[in-house]
C-alpha cells in the first residue's frame, strides 16, 4: 500500500469532515431543542428557575450531548460524504486512479480519528465539567437553600439545620429508588445562632418520611459541657427536597475516567457492587473503537448503492446502522450487568461482530 496520506486521501477526508460536522451540528441542535430545552419547560417557574436559567443549563450540557451523538453523526455523515462523491462521479474517478475500497476505508478511518480523539478529550474534560455546572445551576435555582461547592461537596439548609455531604448517588433495588449521601455532616443551630450539635454519619438515605442515617456520631454543645453520643441508625425528620439534591449529585456517567476508576477500586476493596461505575468506565475506553468500527462496518453495506441512492436512502442506511449498533451493544451491556460477566466483553463483541461481517462483504465485493 502506498504511503498515507496522498492528495486524494486528504480530499476524501475534507469532504467527510464537512458532512460529518454538518450532520453533527444538526443532531446536537435538535437534541438541545427537543431533548434539552423542551424537557425543561415543566421546571420553569420552580423557585428561581427561569427560562434564561434553562437556556444556560442546556448550554452547559452541549459538550456531553456532542460526545454521545458523535458516533451517530459519524456514520451518517460518512455515508452522506461518500454518497456525495459517488453522485458527482468523483468516487468513480478516484477508483480509476487506483483508490481501492480498502484504501477508501483507511481514508475514512483516518479522517474520523481526528474528530474521535477530540471527543475523547471532551469526554474527560468539558463534558463532565459542563454537566456538573448544569446540575449545580439547576439545583441551586430550584432550591435557594442549596449550593454545590467545588471542594466542600454539597451544602443544603432546612431551617436552622445545615447539611454537608461529600458525595452521593441514586440507588435502586427491587424496583425501589432512593438517594444516598456519603460522609454527611449536620450542623444544628438555635434561634440565636448558637451551635447546638454536630452530627456525622457515614451515609444518609432518603426514605419515606425522612432521612435514615447510618453510623452516626453526634456532639452536643451545652452551656458548660460537651457530650458525645453514637448510634448505628438515626432518623432525621426532614422535608429537604431529595429530588433537588439528586440533581446536584454527580452521576457515574458524568464522572471522569479517573474518578470512575477510584470509585470502582473503593467498592471492590469494601466488597460492594461496582457495576454501575464499571459500565461507563469501560464505555469510555471502547468509545473510539466503537466509532471507527461502526463507520467502517457501514461502508461495504452501502458501497453498491451510494451512486444510485439518493440523500434519503443514505440517511436511512446511516440511521439503521447507528440504531442497530446501539441496540446490540446496549443489550450486551445489560446482560453483563445481569449475569455479572466482564463489561469489556460486552463492549467488545458488537464492534468485532460488525467488523467481521464487514470484512467478509469487503472480500466478496472486491473479488
Amino acid at each position: 500500500m502506498k504511503p498515507f496520506p496522498k492528495i486524494h486521501d486528504l480530499y476524501v477526508g475534507r469532504v467527510l469532515f464537512g458532512t460529518v460536522l454538518l450532520t453533527w451540528a444538526v443532531l446536537v441542535g435538535l437534541d438541545c431543542l427537543v431533548g434539552g430545552l423542551m424537557s425543561e419547560i415543566d421546571d420553569i417557574g420552580t423557585g428561581g428557575y427561569r427560562f434564561s436559567t434553562a437556556l444556560a443549563y442546556v448550554a452547559y450540557t452541549v459538550p456531553k450531548r456532542a460526545y454521545f451523538l458523535f458516533p451517530t453523526a459519524a456514520v451518517i455523515g460518512s455515508l452522506m460524504g461518500l454518497g456525495q462523491l459517488a453522485a458527482t462521479s468523483e468516487l468513480t474517478a478516484l477508483r480509476a486512479l487506483g483508490l481501492s475500497r480498502r484504501r477508501l476505508g483507511l481514508a475514512v478511518a483516518m479522517s474520523l480519528a481526528v474528530l474521535t480523539a477530540l471527543m475523547v478529550v471532551n469526554g474527560e474534560t468539558l463534558a463532565p465539567w459542563g454537566q456538573r455546572r448544569a446540575d449545580a445551576l439547576k439545583a441551586s435555582a430550584k432550591s435557594p437553600d442549596m449550593i454545590v461547592a467545588k471542594y466542600s461537596g454539597l451544602w443544603a439548609r432546612e431551617g436552622n439545620t445545615f447539611l454537608n455531604a461529600g458525595g452521593g448517588q441514586e440507588r435502586s433495588k427491587d424496583g425501589e429508588r432512593w438517594l444516598e449521601l456519603q460522609d454527611v455532616h449536620l450542623y444544628e443551630f438555635d434561634d440565636d445562632g448558637r451551635l447546638e450539635s454536630i452530627a456525622r454519619a457515614a451515609t444518609a438515605e432518603h426514605r419515606p418520611g425522612g432521612w435514615l442515617m447510618h453510623n452516626v456520631k453526634r456532639t452536643w454543645f451545652e452551656a458548660k459541657s460537651v457530650t458525645q453520643t453514637e448510634a448505628m441508625e438515626e432518623r432525621w425528620e426532614s422535608r429537604l427536597d431529595d429530588t433537588a439534591l439528586a440533581a446536584s449529585v454527580a452521576r457515574p456517567s458524568g464522572l471522569t475516567s479517573a474518578a470512575l476508576r477510584s470509585s470502582i477500586q473503593y467498592r471492590q476493596r469494601n466488597g460492594l457492587d461496582a457495576s454501575e461505575y464499571e459500565e461507563p468506565y469501560w464505555g469510555r475506553w471502547f468509545y473510539p473503537f466503537n466509532v471507527l468500527a461502526l463507520c467502517l462496518a457501514a461502508i461495504p453495506f452501502a458501497f453498491g448503492t451510494l451512486r444510485s441512492g439518493g440523500l434519503g436512502k443514505r440517511l436511512f442506511i446511516g440511521i439503521v446502522f447507528a440504531l442497530g449498533f446501539w441496540i446490540l451493544q446496549t443489550q450486551f451491556v445489560r446482560m453483563a450487568g445481569v449475569f455479572k460477566f466482564d463489561f469489556r466483553v460486552a463492549y467488545l463483541v458488537p464492534p468485532v461482530l460488525m467488523l467481521g461481517i464487514s470484512a467478509v462483504l469487503f472480500r466478496r465485493r472486491s473479488g
